[in-house]
């Protein structure tokens, strides 16, 4: 995870779906003709067939093939597989453009609360509030283009007077991708899998006066961006947590643990981790048990 410049990786860098999606000739379920079969086609067949009283069943069979897909090449869902389209932010690999500038924080002391960040392994970048959306964009990893060039930034932090598509970048990063001199660029950007999450799961860390009363927690290592997270109450129903802007989720009602958490990404794409202790000590990292595939 050592800081890359885009441009020379990218193709090692997949933007659409992993090849387990890939389509065979007269593959009927790409609905929205991209050329895979992903959740997105579940949006896509769901709005064309909606008064259709067909539907029902047509979906079912496309949510059937592609948890088929999961457990064939032994994918991280397990039974409660679901994908969530009323969470779907974009289609994978959507670009946004904005002007880029620069300034010297987001290593410490971020709006996202991701300390710390090493500056060996990561660039950071802060991102306007309209994009941010109250943390979903909080730990995105994204690959940034300016005329120079492109490389593969952490959002860490928040640019309060940004409008949509702007991006502050860190002070040494700038220069990669546009002269110092301009102080303000033309960048695009777009959201790319966290090179972190490719062999490890998700990971949690409780905020500062978590106790079995009160809890906050933070979804770590996420390989994309975070939409909602929601844990397992005693009665065996999901509970969605609210989320605060500075990237915690926080409940009065979750109880001692361990807990099972729901947590859906912005793809609409669902994994259940279990088993995930309670800590009070807000130095420790948790590991969790699964991770989002590509």
């Amino acid at each position: 995870m050592k800081k890359i410049i885009a441009s020379l990786t990218a193709s090692a860098v997949v933007f659409s779906l992993s090849s387990q999606y890939a389509l065979s000739a007269g593959n009927t379920y790409d609905y929205n003709s991209d050329g895979v079969t992903d959740c997105l086609d579940l949006v896509a067949l769901r709005q064309s067939v909606e008064s259709d009283a067909s539907s029902a069943e047509e979906l079912g069979t496309l949510r059937d093939f592609l948890l088929g897909l999961e457990i064939s090449t032994g994918g991280s869902y397990d039974s409660d597989y679901t994908i969530d389209e009323s969470c779907i932010l974009e289609p994978k690999g959507t670009v946004h453009t904005g002007d880029g500038t620069y300034y010297g924080g987001g290593y410490e002391g971020g709006c996202a609360m991701l300390d710390p960040i090493s500056k060996e392994d990561y660039w950071i970048v802060a991102m306007n509030l309209e994009d941010y959306n109250n943390a979903q964009l909080a730990g995105a990893y994204i690959e940034v283009t300016g005329e120079l060039g492109t490389i593969n930034m952490l959002v860490t932090d928040l640019l309060p007077e940004g409008k949509k598509g702007d991006l502050d970048l860190y002070v040494d990063a700038f220069p990669l991708i546009a002269p110092a001199e301009k102080g303000r660029v033309p960048v695009s950007w777009r959201i790319i899998p966290l090179d972190s999450a490719e062999n490890a799961p998700v990971c949690y860390k409780f905020k500062e006066g978590t106790t079995q009363y009160w809890c906050g927690v933070q979804v770590r290592n996420h390989r994309y961006p975070i939409t909602k997270l929601e844990y397992l109450n005693e009665n065996g129903e999901f509970v969605e947590i609210p989320r605060r802007q500075y990237n915690y989720f926080e409940s009065m009602d979750m109880g001692a643990g361990p807990f099972t958490f729901r947590i859906t990404d912005i793809y609409g794409q669902v994994i259940i981790d279990k088993d995930i202790p309670l800590q009070t000590d807000d130095s420790v990292i948790v590991q969790g048990n699964a991770q989002f595939p590509l």
